[in-house]
């Protein structure tokens, strides 16, 4: 099995806070690099922050300082807090493997901010 599921979206105020959640096979995505995206309307699924096996993480400028990823000690669940949200941070999150994601993408988690 190849799913990957997140939740924990959705709606929040500006300068809210909300914490996703992903999760995916162990015997699959336990000891990849994993990452959280999102899709505006009309633009191409950007990723947002990163999280290797090891630990190591890293981040688009973007949500630097506002989001940490995080996964369990298992691997195969992989967390995003969002801080400070912003308002055209609206969108759908996906997570997938990183940086170069596969055809197998969940269904997402819509985030709501409102200004």
């Amino acid at each position: 099995q190849v799913q990957l599921v997140e939740s924990g979206g959705g709606l929040v105020q500006a300068g809210g806070s909300l914490r996703l959640s992903c999760v995916g096979a162990r015997n699959i995505y336990a000891i990849a690099t994993m990452g959280w995206y999102r899709q505006g309307p009309g633009k191409q699924r950007d990723l947002v922050a990163g999280i290797t096996f090891g630990g190591s993480t890293f981040y688009a400028d973007s949500v630097k300082g506002r989001f940490t990823i995080s996964r369990t000690n298992a691997g195969n669940t992989v967390y995003l807090q969002m801080n400070s949200l912003k308002d055209e941070e609206t969108t759908v999150y996906y997570c997938n493997t990183a940086p170069n994601p596969s055809q197998y993408w969940g269904q997402g988690t819509q985030v709501t901010v409102s200004s």
